[in-house]
């Protein structure tokens, strides 16, 4: 687990609410994670879903505050997994609800 998701989870262990860890922060975490499994860098991803590294680092450097499903599709394709298998964790199932 990134961080981020290591503070928020150790926060509710606590009692004390965590980190509040929005969709952008658990989009991020999932494309460190699915790199560090494919044992592949940031740049190798980018060549390999034909996406400029930019796109991917504005996502990963907190940039881009609402990444396209089109640029996670092709991130998708790339990594041969399908947009079920990308959003398919705990993490996004645990995303508060924002609209109330």
């Amino acid at each position: 687990m990134g961080s981020l998701l290591l503070q928020a989870f150790f926060g509710m262990l606590a009692g004390d609410g965590g980190v509040a860890v929005d969709m952008v922060t658990v989009i991020r975490e999932r494309i460190l994670r699915l790199c560090a499994e494919r044992g592949i860098s940031v740049n190798r991803l980018a060549t390999i879903c034909a996406l400029p590294p930019s796109s991917i680092k504005n996502i990963l450097y907190g940039r881009s505050n609402d990444p396209k499903i089109r640029t996670i599709k092709k991130l998708c394709d790339g990594l041969e997994i399908t947009l079920g298998e990308f959003f398919s964790t705990p993490e996004f199932d645990d995303l508060e609800q924002e609209i109330k």
